[in-house]
């Protein structure tokens, strides 16, 4: 009897303890999950925002009204699109890959979120600094393609087919040079980190900003960039005249969905990493004695100056937006053979010489 007694005393007391233990790990799944699930919802409202601007500036451009009805001021336009595409059914070709098919559309979209992980919002406020960033998201866009090609060749239609080899030609040509102009801003930096990169912009303020550091590089990262989001003029992948719908032809439903939104996300991520490279990130890059002393955003621990400092980051994003919405309704398409060669015949040879006068300078300066 008293054996049965202080076990259940010794049981009692370690239970305690247990508990204590899984609410510990509890927590600390939970600190791993809050900053995921807190960048995907930011993500999300982001190109929600996005596609609202690309409908009024397209509106504004072309003198028509745009959406206005869903929601104030049409707010709510491209939520309702989503949730339209979401209970439409899902066609499969009959005769098609399904693993493929299906597979194509998650590989397109997994591939681009992952590149958030290393964009800094703010001074410490960065999912995963590591310090080779900037590769490690060129590495990872370099992903996106397959999983293009793999839904035009999973479709078994000869127009999608297309599309996806399109689609594959024009990320190899364009990724080279975008791939050489970030080697030169990590050369200047001397850093492939993208929190270094800007700290090594705010040293001189706004002059101290990439872009006019590296003008022939911005604008072949600016090119690059529209290339690889296939934006006008480089849409040629899904040119509605040439390739009936390119890739995308036989997808409804949430998989159709799935693409466009992964366009977006892709524009969104190349603006945000011209800001993080170009513009000096989440650095106010003015005098500061002219400021009050609360809105110093560098000072490790400050909610509100983290706070600020996203506010700055994603108002330079959504200014630098206004380029790509705007060239899609400025310039023509290019014929597939112009736009390999510009690629491969102007824009990696300026890029490669632009690598080349950056490490002399860089070498010069030791």
């Amino acid at each position: 009897m008293i054996k049965t007694i202080m076990d259940t005393t010794e049981i009692q007391a370690i239970n305690p303890f247990s508990r204590l233990e899984s609410l510990k790990v509890i927590d600390g799944i939970l600190w791993i999950l809050v900053p995921i699930f807190g960048l995907v919802l930011g993500i999300t409202i982001g190109v929600l925002v996005i596609v609202w601007l690309e409908r009024e500036i397209s509106a504004g451009i072309q003198q028509r009204i745009g959406p206005e009805y869903a929601g104030p001021l049409g707010i709510l336009q491209a939520l309702a699109d989503g949730v339209k595409l979401l209970f439409k059914e899902n066609l499969l070709p009959s005769r098609g890959d399904a693993r493929l098919f299906s597979i194509g559309p998650s590989i397109a979209v997994i591939s681009i979120l992952l590149s958030y992980s290393v964009i800094p919002f703010g001074y410490h406020f960065v999912l995963s600094d590591l310090t080779i960033g900037v590769f490690l998201w060129i590495a990872i866009s370099s992903v996106a393609p397959v999983g293009l090609l793999m839904s035009g060749y999973g479709s078994n239609n000869k127009y999608s087919f297309l599309g996806g080899l399109r689609a594959t030609a024009q990320s190899i040509s364009y990724e080279i040079p975008l791939t050489l102009c970030v080697l030169s801003i990590s050369l200047l930096s001397n850093s492939p980190s993208t929190v270094d990169i800007v700290e090594a912009q705010s040293k001189y303020g706004f002059w101290g900003w990439n872009l006019w550091r590296q003008p022939i590089g911005f604008i072949i990262f600016l090119s690059s960039s529209l290339a690889e989001c296939e934006r006008l003029p480089f849409d040629l992948p899904e040119a509605e005249e040439e390739l009936v719908a390119g890739y995308q032809t036989e997808y409804s439903g949430i998989k159709f969905g799935l693409f466009y939104v992964a366009s977006y996300l892709n524009l969104l991520v190349s603006s945000l990493f011209v800001t993080v490279l170009y513009l000096g990130g989440w650095n106010l890059s003015i005098a500061y004695e002219f400021i009050p002393k609360f809105f110093d955003i560098n000072k490790a621990g400050k909610v509100f100056g983290t706070i600020i400092g996203i506010l700055i980051t994603l108002a330079k994003t959504y200014l630098f937006l206004f380029i790509p919405i705007a060239t899609r309704w400025t310039l023509p398409r290019l014929r597939m053979d112009q736009l390999l060669s510009l690629g491969w015949k102007f824009l990696l040879p300026i890029s490669l010489g632009n690598l080349l006068l950056t490490t002399s300078f860089q070498l010069l300066s030791l």
